[in-house]
């Protein structure tokens, strides 16, 4: 019995395999390291894979080299990433995989270089997809690089790196790419002897005299006696327009990444829109070793926006991101009129989102008060339509609700995704580590949060400013080590912050709930831990504390451990502080009764 099991898996695996065609990149005329341009070969490649069921694309070993020339474009507004102007939002994409079915793109440690500004490749309106394997980067990043190596009052010489191209005209130093230069210049000095990140400014540079010594040796001659700039400091620097992204999965499920490395990034990084069930495993977003570069991504490393299904993050890396490593949201649309008992038009309300459709037919939706950030009621749509791409107009299956104005918002909480990251490490950026708003199961364990310059973990929600929208249902966080991150935020400089921006505080209005921080290792240089605010159901305990004395000076003046604003039923119970100074707890706009602790020094605000 046991004999024809086996052989019986053994047939249905070699059915399996046998019916898996495997389509090589090599026989459409691609050669590795050769630098030609490959956009062409793999449109044909794509082309013939799409007749075919069940395919595996085979890329060869070595260098694989790409242009805009030739490659597939398509007119895609990404969120977060669409600049609010008439500027053409057409991309160059390497691989474009649109209205395929199991399908797979298998490298052997193969490297894709991007030339000029192009999205590696983009998954649309597909389902079964793998990637894995491969590397990407850039021939020339669109962040430019800059080590200072000396610094006196009225002369700063430094070494600009290899990759990043510039030409100086009447003693003013330039940076440009391959069809692109830049018009702004965004900086964030990266501290090498401390392995952090902080926001500067290029303006004494650009107001100085800039004379080339030798081939990328640069002395700047000005006024510098008020900067802080010192030998060793690292300046990196982009033009902040977002044309771009790095990765995109659009209307699309089961998507899975595996042993994928991004180099560099221009624009966001990998952004998942309105797409179910993405797994990202072992995808580092990290410069090549050999680069000397410092900075991989543009902006965020993996954006989720109004996904749906689980999104699972295991084994990654992020070192090197000039925005969050992680951000998953959903977006809330302003209501701009009413038509009659079914009928509503709602807007886009943020710069850099808009024109794609963040409603169907058969949703569900809350009806959101942008002040409290509460549900005012739920219903399901009978209709959704863009009908530009500022505004959708929808209509319920029932009656709106009467206490409905122009103003209030709305939440798709159909496409809200369960999250699970586990086993990554994310260092070298100088904002926020994860942004989690979603209204399902989010579970964080066995993570290394390291030197990140704000919040390590931010549970936001709001409808005011980014519009990113998600109240916290369950959450849990264990197991994590976070070192020494909120450096660049002080004195808000606390490790994890549960941080609604609802503007009305009401009794019993908690937008935020059931989240559990436990058996965590923070290492902190400064005394602040956790903020919260409207959360109920929030524990903290059994995580071990640890003071770090020579990172950094802390703030001058000793600020709670835990700051808490109208929550209800907190627990903050046997944590380990070997610390000089006893933890405190701060109260506001909330009573003793509302917490349960074995820290005695509470202090109350009204």
């Amino acid at each position: 019995m046991i004999k024809k099991i086996i052989f019986l898996l053994f047939f249905v695996f070699s059915l399996q395999v046998f019916a898996q065609q495997k389509v090589l990149l090599t026989d459409f005329g691609v050669k590795s390291n050769s630098v030609e341009n490959a956009c062409p070969a793999i449109r044909k490649a794509i082309e013939a894979c799409k007749s075919m069921t069940n395919t595996v694309l085979l890329l060869p070993e070595g260098r694989i080299d790409l242009w805009p020339e030739g490659a597939e474009k398509r007119e895609l507004y990404i969120s977060n990433a669409t600049e609010d102007d008439t500027l053409s939002k057409h991309k160059n994409i390497g691989f474009l995989l649109e209205n395929f079915k199991n399908f797979t793109i298998e490298g052997k440690n193969t490297l894709i270089v991007l030339h000029g500004k192009m999205t590696a490749f983009a998954i649309l309106n597909s389902e079964n997809i793998k990637i894995k394997n491969i590397s990407f980067d850039y021939e020339r990043p669109t962040m430019s690089e800059i080590t200072i190596k000396s610094v006196s009052a009225h002369l700063i010489e430094t070494e600009i790196h290899p990759d990043s191209k510039y030409s100086i005209e009447n003693g003013i130093i330039n940076f440009y790419g391959e069809g692109w230069k830049t018009n702004a210049y965004h900086t964030i000095v990266y501290k090498p002897e401390l392995t952090i990140m902080k926001y500067s400014s290029f303006k004494p540079f650009l107001k100085s005299k800039a004379v080339e010594t030798s081939a990328f040796h640069v002395k700047f001659e000005g006024d510098f006696p008020k900067e802080n700039y010192q030998a060793g400091d690292i300046l990196t620097i982009r033009d902040p327009y977002r044309d771009n992204c790095g990765v995109f999965i659009n209307l699309s499920r089961n998507i899975q990444l595996e042993n994928i490395q991004m180099h560099y990034m221009h624009g966001l990084g990998i952004v998942s829109q309105f797409s179910e069930n993405i797994s990202l495993l072992k995808v580092s977003v990290a410069p090549r070793e050999n680069s000397v570069r410092i900075i991989a991504a543009f902006a965020d490393c993996f954006h989720f926006s109004g996904c749906k299904g689980k999104i699972i993050l295991d084994s990654c890396i992020c070192s090197g991101s000039h925005d969050d490593p992680v951000n998953v949201h959903g977006t809330h649309l302003k209501i701009i009129s009413i038509d009659g008992f079914k009928k509503i038009k709602v807007r886009f309300m943020h710069h850099q989102t808009y024109g794609f459709k963040a409603f169907f037919a058969g949703d569900s939706i809350a009806f959101i008060n942008p002040q409290t950030l509460m549900p005012m009621a739920f219903a399901r749509l009978k209709t959704a339509n863009l009908i530009n791409n500022r505004e959708m107009e929808i209509e319920i299956a029932g009656s709106l609700p009467g206490n409905l104005k122009i103003g209030d918002c709305i939440e798709n909480i159909s496409w809200t995704p369960e999250v699970v990251i586990r086993n990554s490490r994310f260092e070298r950026c100088n904002t926020r580590g994860l942004l989690l708003t979603t209204r399902r199961k989010i579970l964080i364990e066995n993570n290394v949060f390291y030197r990140l310059g704000m919040h390590a973990i931010l549970i936001a929600d709001d409808a005011s400013s980014w519009f990113e929208s998600g109240a916290a249902q369950d959450v849990t966080i264990r197991n994590n080590s976070f070192i020494e991150c909120g450096y660049n935020s002080a004195p808000d400089n606390y490790i994890i912050a549960i941080a609604p921006e609802n503007h009305e505080l009401q009794q019993g209005n908690m937008v935020h709930k059931n989240i559990l921080i436990e058996g965590n290792t923070f290492k902190i240089y400064d005394h602040p831990l956790l903020t919260a605010r409207s959360t109920s159901n929030l524990i903290f305990s059994n995580n071990i504390i640890i003071w770090t004395k020579n990172f950094m000076k802390p703030q001058q003046e000793v600020r709670p451990a835990f700051r808490l604003t109208a929550c209800e039923k907190v627990r903050i119970l046997k944590n380990t502080f070997p610390l000089l100074q006893l933890p405190e707890i701060s109260l506001e706009k909330m009573n003793s009764k509302a917490i349960k602790t074995d820290i005695q020094a509470i202090k109350y605000i009204n």
